[in-house]
């Protein structure tokens, strides 16, 4: 049987110091995150940004771990829970659909299925955080998105990695 998973609030910028703990606890973490483009000074910088920022999915056996042992981690503000008494378990259906959209370092892999008229987002390059609409998909897999660049549509050739679905 495969061990549930619960939602933990992260303290402000204490995730490495998190993950760290919680690993040494012999937990298994997952946190889901994307490659983006931003702009800082003039340049473009890639940087890797959380999926749920101030979150991370934790997964333990509870008959080895006492669940309120995670509360008290070094870095972590505390289980995320609807009631007083138990922790909120998360769906394994939505974790395992998480996990097969990522890679096994947790980064979030571009979408496999890409069909004309797709809302898409542009994550990488100089078009990053522009929103479009795929208007063809070449056979050598180029992606064709409209962008609206000064007001006009303009097309584009983007990578498939280089896009996510909008929305």
């Amino acid at each position: 049987m495969t061990q549930p998973w619960f939602v933990v609030q992260l303290k402000p910028n204490a995730e490495a110091i998190a993950k760290r703990n919680l690993l040494r606890q012999g937990m298994q973490i997952f946190a889901p995150f994307e490659e983006v483009t931003s702009r800082k000074a003039r340049k473009l910088i890639q940087t890797c940004k959380a999926l749920f920022p101030g979150y991370l999915f934790v997964s333990f056996d509870q008959e080895a771990v006492r669940w309120r042992t995670v509360n008290s981690t070094l870095g972590v503000s505390r289980l995320v829970s609807f009631s007083d008494d138990r922790p909120a378990q998360v769906p394994l259906g939505l974790i395992s659909s998480l996990m097969r959209r990522c890679d096994p370092s947790g980064k979030l892999l571009p979408p496999r299925f890409l069909h004309g008229g797709d809302v898409v987002r542009v994550t990488n390059g100089p078009f990053a955080d522009f929103i479009g609409t795929v208007e063809q998909i070449a056979p050598d897999q180029r992606i064709w998105v409209l962008l609206d660049f000064l007001g006009k549509n303009t097309r584009v050739a983007i990578r498939s990695a280089d896009l996510r679905l909008a929305g």
